[in-house]
């Protein structure tokens, strides 16, 4: 298939698709007459990138998925470096689950305070904590 029918199926630009290309992450096959060349096993690579994307991982995060697919893994996750990003991705989301929850915890003391001075309580301290 050529590029323009790659983009359509995948769901993406044609822009993105030169974009991977030149990352190195979707091989860049020529016909003949120096057409774009792509097969089935290169949508299986794009979705698998726009996959991790839509799941927040970098475009850098996606090369160890998309090389587990080269070397004609079933899945792009079935290799070690597949799981290392996987782990490191599950740490960087730990820390931000708690930064939000501790900054939550803040935001729910002050609105307490806050409506405990509405209803004549002391008069309320901002102290949210950046």
């Amino acid at each position: 298939m050529r590029i323009g029918e790659l983009a359509e199926r995948a769901g993406v630009s044609t822009r993105t698709l030169r974009y991977y290309e030149a990352r190195g992450l979707l091989p860049a096959r020529r016909t003949g007459n120096g057409y774009r060349a792509y097969g089935d096993d290169d949508l299986r690579l794009v979705r698998q990138i726009r996959t991790l994307q839509d799941f927040g991982f970098g475009l850098e995060d996606t090369r160890p998925f998309v090389e587990c697919l080269r070397a004609g893994h079933p899945a792009g996750d079935s290799c070690p470096a597949s799981l290392d990003v996987y782990r490191r991705k599950l740490t960087e989301l730990d820390t931000l689950i708690a930064e939000l929850t501790a900054v939550r915890d803040q935001v729910t003391s002050q609105l307490l305070r806050a409506e405990a001075q509405q209803d004549g309580g002391p008069e309320p301290r901002c102290e949210l904590k950046g």
